[in-house]
């Protein structure tokens, strides 16, 4: 078992840093201001500390530049045993050029109040042995075994000697220890293993799935699957599930299991030729052994985030990608950028149900409430009471000042499917501008969203504005409050609060226009991940 790194205080160190973890502060060395406006109606609580890991602990291979103290890209658990304990995994000091040196976790056993840094060995600076890691996940099976997947790599993608894996980690107690990791796939330079995420059934401690996509040097890019059935005693040898053929690519596989024990596979369809792009499922009704054939949820019409200012600096946000829950009653939600909102002109958040197990879909309707700035990096969750959340980023506070980008982080609810929203904000406005810069302005490819009782529980990075040496932390908000209503003008923003419809809109029309766009939509979200990949489509 891999030993936790221990944060040592002192009886009044501790009691001062629960009084800064209590108003959204806390962690190790001099804290950092927490993100956003006194007046945020639901507290906030500093996971992160400060990086635990020595200069040059990961060998300093690979160029780039490194962005030490800052932590991106969060996802987070909740213990089926014990609802408050939390565990959250995030990336410890991003590089510039892709992945960082660790992936942390922080376990919290009181809601997510306060929060201790553990670690599990999948990248040297960790006690594993590669130097880079990225995309954590997490995941707890209902007799309370945590497992926590990466993927790891040496080199650039598809250079010659570069490598790349795909690893788990089991936690027996809670998330204090992690085991040595366990290698689910590992290929050499003619493949690149990319976007991991692993689920734990919610009924059978048995059953965890690991699902990733193997990118191909010579083309394609298929959905790969790996699973225990002996909860995490050994793990079947990795597969295909599906394979879109060798001009298409899957990216950004998530599975979910419904009430009735069907897995849901999730992912984008990035199709060449034609060019396009998809969300789709695949289901599962034996545990993973066989899969059916694509069913489409949405064609994604995502055009990016660029700072409105400074046209020319990006923000890498989740264009293309998309995220699933299910709900107790066993209907699928799936939320993405979108910009058949706008006519094309930005993101917007599009949300999609299923109520029949994923076979058809609901038209997308907007989620965001104000549709004159662009809207990002999307996360969703259902409560018990069948309550949707949908936590997502944007411009609403931003200036004209090309020296800042400031940006909030919103909660949105729905009571009725969907129909209609509410929403508070959660952190913000924070300047945006001094993200790390990884492929554009970087706060994870994904953020994070579980649900307490009657609270929802966002689990986020957000910038620490002004502090260059401790650029972003992850924070956890327990939100309870009802929010503003959502809105469909400029106009409905600005009268009252009585809840506002969300409008069906079906995508665009295929101009040539917004083929080029999402064209160079696709070629982005590749280019962020290997920087030798260019799109031979037209």
């Amino acid at each position: 078992m891999h030993a936790p790194l221990r944060v040592h205080r002192t009886a009044s160190a501790l009691a001062l840093t629960l009084l800064f973890a209590a108003c959204g502060g806390g962690g190790s060395g001099a804290p950092s201001p927490p993100p956003g406006d006194p007046a945020l109606p639901d507290p906030q609580y500093r996971a992160s500390y400060l990086s635990p890991f020595s200069a040059g602990c990961d060998g300093g291979q690979g160029g780039g530049s490194v962005y030490t103290n800052a932590e991106v890209e969060p996802m987070v658990a909740v213990d089926p045993t014990n609802p408050n304990r939390l565990i959250g995994v995030w990336q410890q000091d991003r590089w510039s050029n892709g992945g960082a040196r660790g992936n942390m976790t922080g376990v919290s056993i009181d809601g997510g109040r306060t929060w201790t840094q553990r670690m599990a060995p999948f990248s040297r600076c960790t006690g594993g042995d590669y130097p880079r890691v990225s995309d954590p996940w997490v995941t707890i099976s209902p007799n309370g075994i945590a497992y926590q997947i990466a993927i790891a790599f040496d080199g650039q993608v598809f250079v010659t000697g570069s490598s790349s894996a795909v690893l788990v980690s089991r936690s027996a107690d809670g998330g204090d220890t992690w085991s040595r990791a366990v290698t689910l796939r590992s290929d050499g330079d003619g493949f690149f293993n990319d976007k991991e995420s692993i689920t734990a059934d919610p009924a059978d401690a048995r059953h965890v799935y690991g699902v990733w996509d193997r990118l191909d040097a010579s083309g394609g890019g298929p959905t790969w699957l790996s699973r225990t059935t002996d909860g995490g005693a050994s793990w079947e040898p990795a597969r295909s599930i599906y394979d879109p053929g060798t001009t298409s690519q899957t990216i950004n596989n998530q599975i979910v299991v419904l009430p009735d024990g069907t897995l849901v596979a999730f992912f984008t369809q990035l199709d060449s030729a034609p060019d396009r792009q998809t969300l789709t499922v695949i289901r599962s009704q034996d545990k993973g052994l066989t899969w059916s054939g694509p069913i489409v949820v949405s064609p994604v019409q995502a055009q990016g985030t660029q700072d409105p200012e400074n046209l020319q600096i990006r923000i890498r946000d989740a264009e293309l990608l998309g995220a699933i829950t299910a709900g107790p009653d066993g209907s699928l939600v799936a939320v993405w950028q979108d910009s058949r909102f706008s006519g094309g002109l930005r993101d917007g958040i599009a949300l999609s149900r299923s109520i029949d197990g994923g076979f058809t879909w609901s038209t997308a309707t907007r989620v965001n409430r104000d549709p004159t700035v662009p809207a990002f990096v999307p996360s969703v969750a259902v409560r018990a009471d069948g309550t949707i959340g949908v936590a997502y980023y944007d411009f609403r506070s931003n200036t004209s000042d090309p020296g800042t980008l400031p940006t909030d982080y919103w909660l949105a609810r729905s009571t009725d499917g969907g129909a209609t929203w509410r929403e508070s904000r959660v952190a913000g406005p924070f300047d945006l501008a001094i993200a790390p810069l990884a492929g554009g302005l970087f706060l994870g490819d994904y953020q994070a969203l579980i649900s307490i009782g009657d609270a929802f529980v966002p689990f986020y990075a957000a910038v620490n504005s002004g502090n260059l040496s401790n650029r972003t932390d992850v924070f956890a908000s327990l939100v309870t409050s009802g929010g503003a209503a959502a809105s469909a003008t400029v106009a409905e923003l600005l009268d009252g609060d009585a809840p506002m419809p969300a409008f069906a809109t079906e995508p665009l029309p295929a101009t040539p226009e917004l083929q080029r766009k999402l064209h160079e939509s696709a070629n982005r979200v590749m280019e962020r991940r290997h920087f030798t990949w260019r799109s031979t489509a037209p």
